[in-house]
């Protein structure tokens, strides 16, 4: 089958090859894949900035497909079955983590399409623990970007919890700031979604999706703008999703005292200069937020069947899987939303 691997470690090293087709044994289950979402996970490691132990390896951990065999043990999932799946493969089952479901936290968990060869592929091999048949009402398309939607419900729904009297702020409209902002309005809360000017066609977007006030920092002042919204008190949660200090920085003086800040954006850095006097004396919860785990999924997949998220919205481009590297570099330009690879 074709697949799109990671060869060696370092900048691109990356090759659509002819491999092996996944065999299936005991729960595992074999999906013929339709969509892949690129995130920017795999844009860091096309890159080199992500260094990958296990390379060779497929890329790509968003995706839909169909089931097309199954192995002895598994006993839900069923041949022609439309499926989504977590990227959890693999865990060693025993940590206090995994008894409780937490697998985004064992530390000898194996991933699909970072350490388990992924679903940039004609077909990919997952867990039968991890699928989940899609109701009829989630497309293939939509289905795709399950996973990035539930890393946004693990940080709006799990980390923190949002009422409908809150007021959020958001900052970083890419991707995962926009289905977030979706997160939080499914709730019924007011959104305010930050970002720069060259942000706007994402800004715009943000609007059509259903936030409420929308603020080019570059342009506007924050802090007038939360005071007058929030009566001078502050916002109740602020969700970064940008990864850079600064935006993090300009927020934590902004959310009332006691508020919630979850930190879901990744930074360039280990280590930043962060404003922890605001945190200390505004007794703000600084969360961090990783990835999602089996209950994020299925709130994530209940949303989308009652049509409270839009992420058919979001995909601008599909390409082929042949066609790859233009699919990689359009998303580099940061000139699209959303792009998918077909399979």
């Amino acid at each position: 089958m074709k697949a799109l691997v990671k060869t060696a470690s370092g900048y691109d090293q990356m090759e659509l090859r002819e491999i092996d087709e996944p065999e299936v044994y005991g729960d595992r289950v074999k999906i013929k894949v339709v969509y892949t979402g690129i995130c920017g996970s795999d844009i860091h490691t096309f890159k080199g900035e992500y260094n990958n132990a296990n390379t060779p390896v497929v890329l790509g951990h968003e995706f839909s497909g169909e089931v097309v065999a199954i192995g002895p043990d598994v006993k839900s999932i069923k041949v022609g079955d439309r499926v989504t799946s977590e990227t959890t493969f693999q865990t060693c089952g025993t940590c206090p983590y995994c008894l409780k479901k937490d697998y985004n936290l064992c530390g000898n968990r194996k991933g699909i399409g970072t350490q388990i060869n992924g679903s940039m592929a004609e077909f990919v091999l997952s867990r039968e623990e991890s699928c989940h048949v899609l109701h009829d009402n989630i497309s293939y398309k939509s289905a795709a970007l399950t996973e990035p939607l539930a890393c946004c419900v693990h940080a709006a729904l799990e980390k923190t919890t949002i009422s409908p009297t809150d007021i959020v702020l958001i900052f970083g409209p890419g991707p995962i700031g926009l289905l977030l902002a979706q997160v939080v309005k499914s709730q019924g809360a007011t959104v305010i979604m930050a970002g720069i000017t060259r942000d706007l066609p994402r800004l715009e977007l943000a609007v059509e999706l259903g936030v409420d006030r929308i603020i080019d920092l570059q342009k506007e002042d924050l802090t007038t703008l939360v005071l007058s919204m929030t009566n001078n008190i502050g916002v109740d949660r602020i969700f970064d999703c940008s990864g850079v200090i600064s935006a993090v920085n300009q927020g934590l003086p902004l959310i009332r005292k006691k508020g919630d800040f979850v930190q879901v954006g990744l930074f360039a850095k280990k280590t930043n200069e962060l404003d922890e006097e605001s945190i200390i004396q505004r007794e703000i919860n600084y969360i961090g937020s990783r990835s999602q785990k089996p209950s994020s999924w299925i709130t994530s997949l209940d949303l989308l069947a009652k049509h409270k998220i839009n992420t058919e919205k979001m995909i601008t481009k599909i390409f082929d899987l042949c066609d790859w590297r233009t699919a990689f570099d359009k998303v580099m330009e940061g000139t699209e939303i959303k792009v998918l690879i077909k399979s």
